[in-house]
């Protein structure tokens, strides 16, 4: 099973919704041929919003299984029905050490703090990653 991670903006406000999904589908493809033979799941921060509801549509498509993981703060937001679900600390960024330890591979599509925190640390544990930057919306 290759598990592949995606972080990106979760505030649907911030970015062009169809960039990020052409991008999204261009990462998850290149993964899928650069990682052949595999089956994939995944892993995503639960809620339904932004890049990672995007993410878990597309995986949804694939028949891909799916994995939520993040804080408790996630469940005052939509969640996104996922096959695992992973409640790790009460605050932002608790989960990023247990999301980053279930990963083969990351996805960056934009983001913030975040994002660009889990994708330095990615990199720092050798897992692959793909990066994507997203242009945030001037609202």
């Amino acid at each position: 099973m290759l598990s592949i991670g995606v972080v990106g903006f979760s505030d649907d406000k911030k970015f062009d919704k169809n960039i990020a999904k052409a991008l999204v589908a261009i990462a998850l493809d290149v993964a899928e041929e650069n990682h052949k033979d595999k089956e994939y799941e995944l892993v995503s921060g639960l809620t339904d919003m932004g890049v990672p509801a995007i993410a878990y549509r597309m995986a949804k498509e694939r028949g891909w299984k799916m994995v939520g993981i993040a804080c408790s703060k996630a469940k005052e937001n939509p969640c996104y029905d996922v096959d695992v679900e992973i409640i790790e600390g009460d605050k932002w960024g608790d989960e990023s050490a247990t999301f980053l330890d279930n990963i083969d591979v990351l996805i960056r599509v934009g983001g913030g703090k975040q994002s660009i925190e889990e994708t330095k640390q990615a990199k720092k544990r050798k897992i692959s990653v793909y990066e994507y930057d997203l242009p945030e919306k001037n609202n």
